[in-house]
Formats: C-alpha cells, structure tokens, sequence
C-alpha cells in the first residue's frame, strides 16, 4: 500500500470537498479500493500505485472543471466520471460564453457589443467601452478579466476608479482608507461576486491577485502582467486619464469604460476621456468600441430613460442653437440701425 498527498488551494477546500466533505464520500464509492483521507490542504490517499495514478489523475480533472465552472457537486462528479471529456457535457461551448461564474452560472456576451468587445481584446492590448448606463460595458470587462486570470494569462487583475461622488456630497465617511474608498468601488465588487467562489475572492483580495484602488494610487506604478480595468473614466481629467495609459508595461490589458453622458466632475474640471478616444483614434493596438442604447441589457425601462435624456438634450441643444441665433440677427440689427 502507498500512500499520497494531493495539494488543495487553500481557497477551493471547501467547494472541493464538498459540504460535510460529501464529495470525498462520493469519490470513496468511485474508488472503492483507495482510502480518501481529507484533512485541510492535503488530500492524503491510500491504495496500490495504478488506482493512485488514476485518481490523481480524476482529481486533477475535477480541479480543472471547478476553476473553469465555479460548481462543483455530485452530479458533476458523476458526470465528469461517466464522460471521456474533461469538461463534461460542457465541453462544446457556445462561442458568446465568456466565462462560468459562480454555482456554473454562464456568463455570455448579451448583445453585438459585447460579443465586439470579447473579439477586439484577443486582438488588442487596449480597449475603449464608451456608451450609456445599463450596456454591460463593466460587467463584461471584468468578466473578460477573470477569464484570462484563470486560463493564466495574466498574474493579477487591477481595478480602478476615480473616487468622484455622483452629484452629492457623502460627507465624513467613517473607518481606514479600504472603508472610505468602498462605496466608490461597490460596482466592481459586485461584478466579482458574481463570477467568483467567496472564499477564493477573499483569497485573491488578500494576495494582491485582484486588487481594487482609486486612480489617484496609480500614479508611479509600472503594471506589468497584468489585466487592468479603469470604470467611470468619463470621471478622469485629460491628465489623470494620461496618467493611467502610460502605467501600462509587459504583457497588460488595459481596458478603459465610461458614460460621456454622466460626468460628475467639478465644472471648472473636464472630462479627458473624448478628448483621449480622439487622440488614440488611429493608434495600432488601440480599440475604441461605442456602445448604444440597444446594447442595454438592464430592466427595458432603463432603455426608455436613455432615449428620453437623449430626446430632451437634442431638444435644450436647438433651443441653445436658437437663441444663439436670435442674439446674432438681434446684433445685426443694432449695427443697421446705429449706422
């Protein structure tokens, strides 16, 4: 008899194990010869050396199918036993699935946009998402993100902000620096969440893997390896936007996503994002992707609010082009009559 120790990440125990270590019991009826011992990180196993081999090898796979689904219970266990391929049923996926997030929910690109947005990034280092709330342009950033985290192509994952309050005052915010800064960020957690286990995002969160900062903590850095998200770049100076672009280093994606129509800068303050998508227009590398109203993929009254501001800012617009006009005839008329 042999005995081996399997390695488990810290952050997949418990998914791994399974509630009350239900898979591990499940695995013993699969391999009914082997003793399963699990105790913390190490799966210790006991049995000859070809049924070793064979459930090391099993268990890799399931290892696999977990970091690809973020689900794994009997049911896939059983289905991953009676199937050839690694993936189990799923291994034919559909070319709009960006990623499987949490309890193997799939997250897809929803609308042409987003499906652009999935093309370009295989294609660039650099991408611009501009358009309304409710396109998905966040979401699927982050999504792509994780994505290319878990298949390793990337070694962390850094999501920033402007810290500008949106139209209001929040006053003192209570707590250190990571409280303060929380409600600023909240989107971008809440994205996360929906396409990472608890504990392994606690685990990332801890290690630096996925760190999430305000743009002003970027100045200086070289961030290299790395997927990077700016949100709410409308929110950015000409500047703090030419801050960011240039931290970009070896083997970075860098994504930049923002609502021209929401900026919540100062007045004496202007937003850098237009004037960066027309300077970077024609620059190899760089992707400028405009999202539009039917990209929105929130409640269909969110897509009726759009078209409504967008309706009354073309109507203010000829009401300022009017009364412009009328003040230069007005003008004309008072050089006619003094001459």
């Amino acid at each position: 008899m042999i005995e081996q120790k399997i390695p488990v990440d810290p952050a997949d125990v418990m998914e791994l194990y399974g509630v009350n270590n239900s898979n591990i019991q499940f695995l013993g009826h699969l391999f009914p010869h082997l003793r399963l011992i699990a105790r913390g990180t190490d799966l210790r196993v006991i049995g000859e050396e070809e049924q070793l081999e064979q459930f090391a090898g099993f268990f890799a796979r399931l290892q696999q199918y977990y970091h690809k689904y973020g689900k794994l219970g009997t049911d896939d266990l059983l289905r991953l036993w009676e199937s050839e391929s690694p993936a189990g049923e799923g291994a034919q996926l559909e070319s709009d699935v960006i990623l499987f997030g949490r309890e193997g929910k799939a997250i897809r690109a929803r609308t042409p946009n987003q499906l652009r947005m999935m093309q370009e990034v295989e294609r660039n280092d650099m991408i611009f998402s501009i358009g309304p709330a409710g396109t998905g342009k966040t979401y699927t950033a982050v999504a792509l993100a994780v994505k290319a985290l878990k298949n390793k192509e990337v070694k962390r994952i850094i999501l920033t902000r402007p810290a500008v309050e949106a139209g209001e005052s929040l006053g003192f915010l209570p707590g250190d620096m990571r409280d303060k800064l929380d409600p600023y960020l909240q989107p971008l957690y809440d994205a996360l969440r929906d396409m990472l286990p608890p504990q392994r995002l606690l685990s990332y969160m801890e290690d630096k893997t996925i760190e999430i900062a305000p743009l002003a903590f970027m100045r200086g850095r070289t961030l290299d390896h790395a997927y990077v998200i700016l949100d709410e770049a409308q929110n950015a100076t000409a500047t703090q936007l030419k801050m960011f672009l240039t931290r970009m280093g070896e083997n970075a994606k860098f994504f930049i996503t923002g609502d021209l129509t929401q900026i919540d800068l100062p007045r004496h303050q202007h937003s850098g994002l237009w004037q960066a998508t027309q300077i970077l227009r024609n620059v190899p590398g760089i992707s400028i992707i405009f999202m539009e109203a039917s990209d929105i993929v929130r409640h269909r009254l969110v897509t009726s609010i759009v078209h409504a501001y967008e309706a009354q800012e073309a109507l203010d617009e000829e009401q300022r082009r009017q009364q412009r006009t009328d003040a230069d005839d007005q003008q004309l008329i008072s050089c006619d009559v003094i001459d």
